[in-house]
């Protein structure tokens, strides 16, 4: 802890699990104030995921639209998915992948880690760049129904320049990409 921090932390006491889903867990911690009062926190805990920007060449990224129950629209996102347990961060990268685009990748990069909703969730987002991209058989889980778009990366950067495009690792992922281009 950094000493100018010291009038920010706040201590945990106690971990009460309220719900165990499939891919969360809503917790409620209490922890105590730096004015020495008590508080909840109320929380997601998820077991942190992944996500890539796919390029097919330099100027050609691969995306995918699937429906998205909690805000009732498709979205046009990167290929991602969460860590199973115990799970390496690019065993899951290169699964995701071919499960839901059918490409494999010949090199991955690391592009960012961030929390995408550190408010009300502690889930970290690993995103990666994949290049040497091979086609083969998407294998979606049964859940899942994804269509697979192939589109120039300025023009995905443009969509998220018009709001288009508003999945936050999907926004961040390619932002990236374009900061470093």
């Amino acid at each position: 802890m950094k000493k100018r921090d010291a009038g920010l932390i706040e201590t945990f006491v106690s971990k009460k699990t309220i719900w165990r889903g499939r891919a969360v867990n809503f917790d409620v911690d209490t922890v105590k104030l730096p004015n020495g009062k008590l508080a909840t926190r109320e929380y997601i805990s998820h077991p942190g995921a992944v996500g890539v920007v796919p390029f097919l060449d330099k100027d050609t990224v691969v995306l995918v639209r699937q429906y998205r129950h909690p805000v009732g629209e498709v979205t046009l996102e990167l290929p991602a998915g969460k860590l199973d347990p115990r799970e390496s961060i690019l065993t899951c990268i290169k699964r995701e992948l071919a499960e839901e685009t059918g490409y494999t990748a010949a090199k991955f990069k690391p592009l960012i880690q961030y929390w995408p909703t550190p408010a009300f969730a502690d889930e970290v987002l690993h995103l990666f760049v994949a290049t040497g991209l091979k086609p083969g058989q998407v294998n979606a889980d049964e859940d899942e129904f994804i269509e697979t778009v192939i589109m120039p990366f300025d023009k995905a950067v443009e969509l998220v320049r018009r709001g288009k495009i508003r999945d936050s690792k999907t926004v961040v992922g390619l932002l990236a990409c374009a900061v470093k281009r």
